[in-house]
């Protein structure tokens, strides 16, 4: 490989410093570290141009998760004993993996480093990290002052979770930023301390971004522990009352920018949310996102100017994206989507879409979804006939839901909003209705494919037999990847006609998982038909 490298860089040396620059900018920089370093002075001199040494991340994304970037030990001893010592004033910023991060840092001292990511820390890791005296006395007390913590949730126990969240500040004494999330946007683990750990505190921290399975844990983060925070980011599990008293008065005069987000309906919007918000009187930046059961009325843009925007002179950015859920009591006057969306006629801050749905079986009930767009939406759910369409490229995970059935036209708008989605849910019991004009047009070669390039679960277990049906045939649908598959044994059976169609062949053997509901028969043809799946 060196020998290569050396003749190769006989035309590279013709070329002036500015475009082997541009060049080296094209290449991951590890590897260009890793492929260059040693040729000769000239190159030495390009690659370790803090461009390229500034920031050093050892890990890379693979659908949900980071692995390794380099799984070589070989490669690693190379970085660790020739690389990371010539560089190491030039380091300000490392990203780690589990597996490696105890070897980078002790590889040599990197006076500049104040970033530090930590990624899918397991239990072992944690405890001899937090604990090593080497980087206790130096990187982690005095030089960090941004820490970015992704805790693989599969690996690692919740009391072990408490324990770091715990441990952060007497071992980081100098934090200014905390970024603290579970590795997966699949997963929906939250992150615990001890309440009332006065451990937990700082009076540098001014950024904060975590998960927490309540809102006690949200009012507790809020109560003065964290007296300089000017930026908060909280995801929450669950919005209920707390079980014992919290105060939810004290102001909180330092903080410009608050994030809220919950993932489970709250009937708590009056009681709970709105005192919190009314604490933040200076905030410049707020974003809302959670679904809210209502009475009476949806949620819409007279409420929010009547109930946040009166109560904050000094914002500057507004976003949302709110679900309000009623039961409808009376059928008379319910408001439609162009009533929703003439309440943000003389609305400011930007673009507002609305939706408005009313199912009538099994419960009376509606759906209002406003929200601002462009949006940062990771999770795009409940969605009807009455999709808007539009681009949402952080959204990774979706549902749909509807009592009219979703044909294949629908899928191939999905499949366009939402170009990186991972995750899809489908409840729809209803027959689609041009199933027939489907085969026709096929026959004619002039059906469209809905492609699915990052999708790697597929929940179609609350389905019309039409859905497994547009989702298994390969004239219909497309997966990059291997998927996870839920669904029901006997519907899945009439659908490959008992484990023998042809056209469902080829995106059955794409499925890795399937996990199966209902009367299940384990048959031969059943496991060969999936011959790639682990079979639940």
């Amino acid at each position: 490989m060196k020998t290569n490298m050396k003749y190769s860089c006989v035309e590279l040396n013709d070329l002036p410093d500015e475009i082997l620059l541009i060049i080296f900018k094209k290449l991951d920089n590890l590897e260009a570290l890793y492929s260059c370093q040693g040729i000769n002075e000239r190159l030495n001199k390009i690659i370790y141009d803090p461009i390229f040494t500034s920031r050093l991340s050892f890990l890379k994304w693979s659908f949900n998760k980071c692995i390794n970037k380099f799984s070589s030990d070989m490669i690693l001893n190379k970085f660790c004993l020739q690389i990371l010592p010539k560089i190491h004033t030039k380091i300000k910023w490392l990203d780690l993996e589990s597996e490696t991060m105890k070897n980078i840092l002790h590889a040599t001292d990197c006076p500049n480093l104040y970033t530090l990511g930590l990624y899918n820390i397991e239990e072992e890791t944690a405890k001899c990290l937090f604990t090593d005296e080497r980087l206790l006395s130096s990187i982690f007390k005095n030089q960090i002052t941004k820490l970015i913590i992704s805790i693989d949730s599969n690996k690692m126990e919740l009391y072990t979770m408490k324990n770091i969240c715990n441990y952060i500040f007497t071992v980081f004494i100098n934090l200014t930023h905390l970024i603290f999330h579970d590795a997966s946007y699949i997963n929906n683990a939250r992150l615990l301390f001890n309440i009332p750990s006065s451990s937990f505190s700082s009076s540098s921290l001014l950024v904060l971004n975590i998960k927490v399975q309540t809102f006690d844990m949200c009012l507790y983060i809020l109560d003065g522990r964290f007296d300089q925070l000017h930026t908060v980011y909280i995801e929450m599990a669950n919005i209920f009352h707390p079980l014992e008293e919290i105060e939810n008065q004290r102001k909180i005069p330092n903080l410009k920018c608050f994030v809220l987000s919950c993932l489970m309906t709250t009937s708590c919007y009056d009681e709970l949310i709105l005192p919190l918000i009314y604490r933040m009187s200076n905030l410049e930046e707020l974003s809302l996102d959670f679904t809210i059961s209502v009475k009476e009325t949806f949620i819409d843009g007279n409420n929010l100017k009547k109930y946040i925007l009166n109560y904050m002179s000094q914002l500057k950015q507004f976003t949302f994206d709110i679900r309000s859920r009623m039961f409808i009591k009376n059928e008379m006057n319910l408001p439609s989507k162009e009533d929703i969306q003439q309440t943000f006629n003389d609305f400011q801050y930007t673009k507002i879409i609305c939706c408005v749905d009313y199912f009538l079986e099994p419960y009376k009930e509606g759906l209002c979804h406003i929200y601002s767009y462009p949006s940062l939406m990771r999770r795009y759910e409940y969605i009807t006939n009455n999709f808007p369409g539009g681009l949402y490229g952080y959204v990774r995970i979706v549902s749909l839901y509807d009592e009219y059935p979703f044909e294949h036209e629908f899928f191939i708008r999905i499949t366009q909003s939402f170009p990186f989605m991972g995750k899809l849910t489908i409840n729809n019991r209803y027959a689609q209705n041009q199933k027939g004009s489907y085969e026709l047009m096929n026959d004619k070669s002039n059906l469209s494919i809905a492609k699915y390039n990052y999708l790697i679960e597929l929940h179609i277990d609350r389905a019309h037999d039409d859905y497994i049906e547009e989702f298994l045939c390969n004239t219909k649908t497309y997966f990059q990847n291997n998927i996870l598959l839920d669904v029901y044994y006997e519907p899945l059976e009439r659908v490959t006609h008992n484990f023998t169609r042809d056209d469902t062949r080829i995106n059955c053997t794409k499925v890795n998982e399937l996990s199966m509901f209902g009367k299940v028969e384990y048959s031969k043809s059943c496991k060969d038909y999936f011959p790639f799946a682990i079979i639940d």
